[in-house]
């Protein structure tokens, strides 16, 4: 439970005149609350009040598990019989109806808006609370920046297991199944997003998806991957090759090996998110591959595997000590192949350190 940051966003909601604010994405009611749950169609939420304490609404399945986590407040639940929405308005109205009702505007659905209107007529809306909660997750504490490193350090595991499951005729679903049963033995519950193993010209596709096609020499690999560990996430990509590459790979890997490091190099407190972006973009496209490098360089991290900031050309905000996001750059020629090297890291007073140390360098497996 992150009781400071209550207390912030509750700083926020006096200077806003804001009664109460509804929490509906699971990752930032972990974030304040410190229970992690997905869950699927049933309704969970975070209820912030100005002037009475907060609560957490959850299916009745999920009560005590709520009550056994680090959260300190009560907790409410509802049956699946039962309609969540009339029991929200009895908790909340008990203690007057509220004027001004702050939501996430962009994880809460039309459906759920539509609800909340109707239980609320009087209330106003018109606050979105989440650029606030952004903000609030922008600079990670000491411990939060540890939790990262540790998360950090399965990811390396993963792409260890990965590395070693590779061999001529091992097809893509079959090495992303051997890790993720690998890091299941050794603990890991969960992947922060759907494990990415993709050979050959699959690379290719940014975000592909992992079938039955098989490696074979000189094929390159790609793995993205990541974990939650104690409810915070990593994420990290390595390309290696299957036998010796040809020079048109390896020139293609070294030149975003180049930008990444460049970009690596250049994440200090005072350069902005854009400047990042431009110059791991400036070293490809000096290349001539602009056009195939076609994302953005990076994205936040924390409870979340993409938070706030997004690292794109324009972008003016300001890197401070304490953020954490990932520089990916990557060139996907179709048909031909895909190259991307991801690390997500924290920025320091001086510059910054990665959570993730699988070495760079071109990693030819036999």
């Amino acid at each position: 439970m992150n009781q400071n940051k209550i207390n912030e966003l509750k700083k926020w909601m006096a200077d806003q005149q804001i009664d109460l604010t509804y929490i509906s994405d699971p990752g930032h009611i972990a974030y304040f609350s410190g229970y992690e749950s997905d869950p699927h169609e049933r309704v969970l939420a975070l209820f912030i009040s100005l002037n009475d304490e907060p609560f957490l609404f959850t299916p009745a399945l999920e009560v005590d598990d709520a009550q056994n986590s680090s959260w300190i407040y009560p907790v409410y639940g509802y049956l699946d019989s039962e309609n969540p929405w009339e029991k929200i308005a009895q908790l909340i109205k008990k203690n007057g109806l509220p004027n001004k009702i702050a939501t996430e505007k962009d994880a809460l659905t039309v459906a759920r808006f539509e609800l909340l209107k109707h239980y609320f007529p009087q209330s106003d809306f018109s606050e979105n609370v989440t650029p606030i909660i952004e903000r609030l997750q922008l600079l990670k504490t000491t411990s939060e920046i540890s939790t990262l490193m540790e998360a950090g350090n399965w990811a390396d595991v993963a792409l260890e297991i990965g590395f070693k499951a590779v061999k001529e005729g091992a097809k893509e679903q079959e090495i992303l199944a051997e890790i993720e049963y690998q890091l299941k033995r050794q603990g890991i519950r969960s992947m922060s997003f759907d494990t990415l193993v993709l050979t050959g010209e699959n690379g290719a596709s940014p975000h592909g998806n992992p079938g039955n096609t098989a490696v074979a020499q000189h094929d390159f690999v790609l793995f993205d991957l990541g974990v939650i560990y104690n409810g915070y996430c990593s994420d990290v990509t390595r390309t290696v090759a299957y036998k010796e590459p040809t020079d048109f790979q390896k020139e293609i890997y070294s030149i975003v090996l180049e930008a990444q490091l460049k970009a690596m190099d250049a994440v200090k407190p005072g350069i902005t998110a854009g400047e990042l972006d431009d110059i791991a973009r400036g070293v490809i496209t000096s290349y001539g591959y602009g056009e195939y490098f076609n994302h953005r360089l990076g994205h936040g991290i924390g409870t979340t595997v993409h938070e706030y900031p997004s690292l794109i050309t324009g972008n003016d905000l300001v890197i401070e000590e304490g953020m954490c996001f990932s520089i990916e750059p990557g060139i996907y020629i179709p048909g031909k192949v895909g190259v991307r090297i991801e690390d997500c890291l924290h920025v320091t007073h001086s510059g910054c350190e990665a959570f993730t140390k699988t070495p760079k360098e071109l990693i030819i497996l036999d």
